[in-house]
């Protein structure tokens, strides 16, 4: 019983630290005013290379987090066709698959204001607000 009630704690625990991330970035895609998302830059292809850069990063990072936690649920063994899920296991990935994509919070991040970004060539720089 012991084992289960520390398990549960790191669940609970791994939550609120996935907690500590939701955004306001809608899970489902949405239409977006182009003058919102062109104005700042004063070029659209150069919002859309800002907003990618940044989902990227926020891809790697969920990546690297969710496969560090799920490295505690790691099971050797010699056998490769068995596999051992826990439930802790499943419920860490399910969480994981209803945050909204990375896409999405890093545009929600943009209209924020939220994103450092600056071109050389244009002079153009934002700060966080």
């Amino acid at each position: 019983m012991k084992m289960k009630k520390s398990s549960e704690s790191k669940v609970k625990q791994q939550k609120e630290t996935a907690d500590s991330k939701k955004s306001k970035a809608p899970v489902t895609t949405i239409t977006r005013n182009l003058d919102q998302l062109y104005g700042p830059t004063g070029n659209i292809y150069e919002t859309v290379a800002i907003v990618a850069k940044r989902a990227n990063q926020i891809s790697v990072e969920t990546k690297q987090e969710l496969s560090h936690k799920l490295e505690e649920f790691a099971n050797v063994t010699d056998n490769l066709e068995e596999v051992f899920e826990n439930r802790e296991q499943i419920e860490i990935s399910r969480f994981y698959e209803k945050l909204p994509k990375p896409t999405l919070t890093a545009l929600q991040e943009y209209l924020d204001h939220e994103v450092y970004y600056r071109n050389p060539a244009t002079g153009i720089e934002a700060t966080k607000s």
